[in-house]
């Protein structure tokens, strides 16, 4: 391929002929490849990454081609797992990069090797869970982490760089999240693109080592609604932090603060044990606009179809219709957030 390939990126002072040679020898690892995993992935790829590691535990559907940028109707057709759609993708696009693709359920077992081998870790998940974990795997590590979400038209961005800034513990106690998910009000492509650039920004900096410029403030927007604010966390960070503080424990990597699935015999039930408690009205608000909904103090139903979701106030799920714990869990995430 000619050395012209990224002359427009080099001519860039910031990042020059020596940034790029250095981004050239850098590891991403990428946790999720849905709307903003693919569209981190190919602006990856297009500049030039060393090494890009993606890790998915989806297949493709219909739903994801609105705007999850690298699949096709052919993908759908043949239920690609979306990490090797994505990997075929890729390297049609770049054939210089490596690029290594895993279809599994992330954890704190499977993640920790690929986390202490890599440059930078960018968030595309789609629950908390993970993004938990890897908040403490990370800090564990030392590694820089880019944290991104977004749903309707709004999005968020935080840059994470362990030692010196708030971890996502710290910014979302200060800053609580809806919880709100795609699949219960919907989302338009529009706010992935805006997040993934102040991603793939900060990703840049973090690549060619230009560390003063990086980022340290909270980006949240609504684009629908014309809102754009950046928030100064600093004060956010906590000495006391089981994450960040001076004395880490990193909680969230224990087998008892992990989301817990257990396939109840006979019953075509999968029972779903959260560490978090549900606000059951703020639930159930959203989740009418996808099915029927029944409330009492207690917990609220809904109609899913094919499946019946009956959620606790004490975090406890029952999803009726399945046997399978991994569609158990991709339809919690979907409902619960």
């Amino acid at each position: 391929m000619s050395d012209d390939r990224y002359s427009r990126q080099s001519l860039y002072q910031p990042i020059g002929i020596n940034g790029q040679e250095k981004i050239k020898n850098k590891h991403v690892l990428l946790i999720g490849c849905g709307a903003l995993g693919t569209a981190n992935a190919e602006s990856l790829v297009r500049a030039g990454i060393g090494k890009l590691t993606i890790v998915d535990r989806d297949y493709v559907e219909a739903s994801n081609l609105q705007r999850q940028q690298l699949f096709t109707e052919q993908d759908y057709l043949e239920q690609l797992p979306k990490a090797i759609a994505a990997k075929e993708r890729l390297q049609q696009i770049n054939s210089s990069v490596s690029i290594s693709a895993y279809v599994m359920d992330g954890n704190s077992r499977n993640l920790a090797s690929l986390v202490k081998e890599a440059d930078l870790v960018l968030d595309a998940t789609d629950n908390f869970d993970i993004r938990f974990i890897t908040n403490d795997l990370i800090h564990q590590y030392e590694v820089p982490w880019i944290f991104g979400s977004c749903v309707g038209s709004t999005g968020m961005s935080y840059t994470i760089l362990p030692g010196e800034t708030p971890c996502l513990q710290c910014i979302l106690e200060a800053t609580p999240v809806s919880g709100a998910t795609c699949d219960a009000v919907g989302i338009i492509a529009p706010a992935v693109q805006m997040v993934v650039a102040h991603q793939q920004a900060e990703a840049l900096k973090i690549l060619v080592e230009a560390v003063d410029a990086v980022r340290t403030k909270l980006v949240t927007f609504d684009l629908w609604h014309n809102q754009y604010q950046t928030i100064d966390m600093k004060r956010a960070k906590k000495d006391t932090c089981p994450t960040c503080g001076a004395n880490p424990s990193y909680p969230n990597l224990s087998y008892e603060a992990q989301t817990k699935l257990e396939v109840l015999c006979g019953r075509n039930t999968v029972q779903i044990r959260s560490n978090r408690m549900v606000h059951l009205v703020e639930l159930a608000e959203r989740l009418r606009t996808i099915g029927t909904v029944k409330q009492n103090e207690f917990l609220l139903s809904l109609d899913y179809q094919p499946y019946r979701v009956v959620i606790f106030r004490d975090g406890r799920v029952l999803i009726h219709g399945t046997d399978s714990a991994e569609k158990a869990k991709a339809v919690y995430y979907q409902l619960v957030g």
